[in-house]
């Protein structure tokens, strides 16, 4: 019975995630239609950074209760999961064309957030002082984000003037925003809670279940995200979210969990010898062809969802 009721609480943590994903999902949206801002750059801050929630509250809350490899197992495995799993599915069912001007910067900072983590964490430990490079590079993403909104905010005054916007509207609007967010920080408590228990109930190592079961429950937003974005063709929202999520994932989540872990945040074998390699790997097929040519193939979504089942294949075996 005991096992039933963990999985029950962890199926309830998993629904309050995608409910509360497609709240601020459609909040999101509306933010991007009232202020001009491109759809692409809300993916990238708004909507990314709200997605993220459940991985820092994971990982820290990991780190907090002596989960390390849970922790750091989840903060990689979620980028690789968005990238694999999630915007494989977007570009199987969605190819598109992107900007240059708004993709090109924040990708290539994703690969090298990638790199980075893997360069610091290689040691086996990953160091708060050194690890503020790796904030750095975050603080860098947010800042070519701003420049970004400022520009398409001032496009869309120039081309159709201000837009009014109803304070009952905005007040509906961000409020079910907020819920969404409520909602995600409370599935997120009961993720990590009963997934632990599950692994000890199952005989699963923690840093297993970190990088599948409950990486792929923390980016339930970002695949609801991505599903609701396909069938209202919006593609630049889903591929900004998922972006910005791995940016975030990369670059501040882990630091974080070393300065509250006391300043030194240990990395298992498995984490520097398969999770990051195959997390580097997938964000360089990810992004290389819409960096040459502009555009995501259908291939390329093929592939990236082949080399995700591999790796979970070589991770369970």
């Amino acid at each position: 019975m005991e096992i039933w009721v963990t999985i029950a609480l962890f199926l309830v943590g998993l629904v309050l995630i995608m409910k509360g994903g497609d709240w601020f999902l459609n909040g999101a949206v509306w933010i991007a239609e009232a202020t001009g801002v491109p759809r692409f750059i809300i993916g990238a801050t708004i909507v990314s950074l709200a997605t993220t929630l459940p991985e820092l509250t994971v990982s820290v809350t990991g780190v907090l209760q002596g989960q390390v490899d849970l922790a750091v197992g989840n903060a990689v495995g979620s980028v690789t999961a968005n990238l694999g799993l999630i915007l494989g599915i977007s570009v199987v069912c969605m190819p598109s064309v992107v900007s240059p001007k708004q993709f090109n910067m924040k990708a290539l900072l994703m690969v090298g957030g990638a790199v980075l983590l893997f360069a610091l964490c290689r040691g086996g430990t990953l160091a708060f002082l050194p690890g503020l490079a790796l904030f750095a590079v975050f603080i860098l993403y947010l800042a070519n984000n701003v420049a970004d909104a400022r520009t398409g905010m001032a496009a869309r005054r120039e081309e159709h003037g201000r837009r009014t916007v109803s304070h009952r509207q905005m007040g509906m609007k961000l409020g079910l925003f907020a819920v969404g967010i409520t909602a995600i920080v409370i599935g997120s408590r009961l993720l990590i809670d009963y997934g632990s228990e599950l692994a000890l109930l199952l005989g699963v190592p923690s840093s297993i279940i970190g990088v599948t079961m409950v990486a792929i429950g923390t980016s339930l937003p970002e695949l609801v995200t991505t599903l609701t974005a396909i069938a209202r063709r919006e593609a630049s929202m889903s591929v900004g979210n998922i972006i910005g999520a791995n940016v975030i994932d990369l670059t501040m989540i882990l630091p974080v969990c070393a300065a509250v872990s006391g300043g030194r945040l240990t990395i298992g074998a498995q984490t520097t010898a398969l999770d990051l390699p195959a997390c580097l790997l997938l964000c360089c097929v990810a992004v290389l062809p819409p960096l040459f040519k502009g555009r995501f193939y259908r291939w390329q979504g093929f592939l990236m969802l082949a080399l995700y089942a591999l790796y979970v294949v070589v991770l369970i075996a």
